[in-house]
């Protein structure tokens, strides 16, 4: 019987690896010093901000505008003001249909609240996209007398209007009666999307029209959910440009890019998105994104602040560009519904093939079973159905198992047979498995196939919003980390976190037990990698530490996943495979002259001349 020994430099291997990953998963995080330096940073940034807005904030009435009726002009600014320079009301109007609530302050005419009526955060408090000053909107520009001007600055006056179930507010920034700057909003019932229109009326002679109109968007990302670095992970700005091209910025540190032929920004919140959208394209757009989570809090409100300062193009010297709001969740079921603009190519659903079966195959699938089920119950039935699918690739994993338990006596005694030439020993298994008509990899090619459907369920329960606060056994929100326990307010575990989830460690127990069955009594010891058990078995320790932060859906399918997985291989082993009969047929393939392909005569013959080398040194 084959000695099974740990040594000491495999010991000291295994805590290298380990000790790798760590530094893996804290090689981003900024130092000290770092973080002082970008507080200061940012400081000087504000500081640099508010000295811009003082500079831009014009306390006389601009008596240089040259206007064609001065009389009329007189008059007006006797009343009004010119632009909106002379103190005005800076009263709210309310947009609001059955999903949203949006208030437009007269001072700049933005938006300076969006609610969302029908969604509450994870401490039921209604979800508020802008609020209390989160939010700023405005367009920069330099007027005839070379005045830099932000409308972010300007009284607006408000005129509501109604068409039918549509509501439509005009907002005026005006310089003579018939002489403005224009805002409309126009909402219709029931939808997220909020038209929004920007130009101007006979202004050819107040804007100049040789320097650019930038339009200025920022925001800070309010927080929605209970742990704000799990939910600051999924908040990103995502962008389409381009080709419909979808880019994003960091999703961990701060980051900025500079694109041309942008279609739309989206300032993702996670499970909610505000989004400026236009059919006609800007043509250049500068985006930047700042981090604003450094640890886990359970006070912190803001996850990520962005900024974009999009070119604005005049046309005969007046501005006009129509865009759209969108304010609401993240779900594909709603951003469907804006197929012209490909507002659902936002949603982080995964790159390449992987985002493809999350889209159009695990969302509509689990959309379906959830109609009829319970959303937990219909994650259990979703992840059987998933398993049986896969049984065939299952049974081939396993069947290469039993071959390999099968040769496992031939290989241990060429193990001894050539124990002291390593070289000899690994050309003559290698014979044996071509004999066999067996490869030691073909174990790996089942697992490889699994590999789109890993992923894509890995990017599914995370960011599916149908999970959203839907509840299941103890679990409060499938579409974050259940807890069975809080630790006290200030103590957390490296890695692990402030809490314990219940799922996660059901899901490990349930990977340990897979890996005793695969690894611990199918798999026999491969030559040159004595220790691959131990490596195994301390993948669900590391995930029991992965998964404790993560939805609770996910753990929860790996458990229901691994305990179908080890039921499908009982069955095999019992019913289906017979042992005697694979090791029967080996024999008889091993009766058979093999043909050698072109890598495995390579092979052969580069160990030959490796062999023969090592003859040739000892002489």
């Amino acid at each position: 019987m084959e000695e099974k020994k740990l040594d000491i430099n495999s010991i000291i291997g295994f805590v290298l690896i380990f000790g790798i990953l760590i530094f893996m998963f804290y090689q981003n995080k900024p130092t000290p010093e770092e973080i002082e330096a970008q507080k200061a940073k940012q400081e000087q940034v504000e500081a640099e901000a508010q000295t811009e807005e003082q500079l831009k904030t014009v306390k006389e009435e601009p008596a240089a505008i040259n206007l064609q009726d001065s009389t009329a002009v007189a008059d007006y600014r006797s009343t009004i003001g010119a632009f909106g320079y002379t103190p005005a009301s800076d009263a709210i109007t309310t947009l609001e249909n059955e999903l949203i609530s949006l208030k437009i302050s007269n001072k700049g005419g933005q938006i300076v609240e969006a609610k969302m009526k029908n969604f509450v955060t994870h401490d039921s408090v209604p979800v508020y996209l802008v609020k209390d000053g989160n939010a700023s909107f405005g367009l920069n520009f330099s007027t005839s007398d070379n005045r830099v001007l932000n409308t972010a600055d300007l009284f607006f006056e408000p005129s509501m209007s109604s068409d039918g179930n549509n509501q439509a507010l005009s907002m005026k920034a005006k310089v003579a009666p018939n002489r403005y700057l224009e805002y409309r909003y126009e909402m219709k019932p029931n939808d997220y999307l909020v038209d929004f229109t920007v130009r101007s009326q006979d202004l050819d002679g107040v804007i100049n029209s040789s320097m650019p109109v930038q339009l200025e968007w920022t925001l800070k990302g309010i927080r929605q959910s209970k742990s704000i670095q799990y939910e600051n992970r999924y908040t990103r700005l995502t962008y389409n440009h381009e080709d419909d091209k979808i880019s994003k910025l960091s999703e961990g540190s701060d980051d900025e890019e500079t694109e041309e032929n942008v279609k739309w920004l989206s300032y993702r919140q996670h499970f909610f998105s505000s989004i400026l959208a236009t059919k006609e394209r800007f043509k250049k757009a500068e985006l930047a994104s700042v981090n604003l989570v450094e640890e886990e809090s359970r006070t912190a409100g803001f996850t990520k602040s962005y900024a974009s300062k999009v070119d604005l193009e005049l046309s005969g010297g007046e501005l006009s560009q129509n865009m759209h709001w969108y304010y609401g969740p993240t779900d594909v079921q709603v951003l469907d519904d804006y197929k012209d603009l490909g507002l659902a190519d936002s949603i982080p659903f995964g790159w390449g093939i992987f985002g493809w079966i999350n889209r159009y195959v695990f969302t509509p699938f689990y959309t379906f079973l959830s109609t009829y089920f319970p959303y937990g119950i219909a994650i259990v039935i979703m992840t059987i159905l998933v398993r049986l699918a896969m049984s065939p690739v299952t049974y081939k994993s396993y069947l290469s198992q039993a071959k390999m338990k099968v040769l496992k006596p031939e290989i241990t005694e060429l193990g001894e047979k050539y124990k002291d030439n390593a070289m000899k020993k690994q050309q003559e298994t290698m014979k044996l498995y071509n004999k066999a008509g067996v490869s030691p990899m073909s174990g790996c090619v089942p697992a490889f196939l699994q590999m789109p459907i890993f992923y894509a369920l890995f990017m599914f329960f995370p960011t599916s919003f149908a999970l959203r606060q839907k509840s299941f056994l103890w679990a409060e929100d499938l579409s974050s980390f259940d807890t069975i326990y809080q630790f006290p307010e200030g103590f957390s575990i490296p890695f692990y976190g402030d809490h314990i989830s219940l799922f996660p460690i059901l899901a490990s127990v349930a990977i340990f037990f897979y890996m005793m069955m695969t690894t611990g009594q199918n798999m026999p010891q491969q030559p040159g990698m004595p220790n691959m058990k131990f490596i195994m078995y301390l993948m669900p320790f590391m995930m029991l530490f992965f998964f404790n932060n993560y939805a609770s859906g996910l753990s929860l399918y790996y458990f229901v996943s691994n305990l179908i997985t080890i039921g499908i291989m009982l069955v095999i082993k019992r019913f289906i495979l017979d042992e005697d009969k694979i090791h029967a047929q080996i024999q008889e393939q091993k009766k058979k002259p093999k043909k050698e392909n072109k890598f495995q005569r390579k092979m052969r013959e580069m160990m030959e001349q490796a062999e023969e080398q090592k003859k040739t040194g000892r002489r």
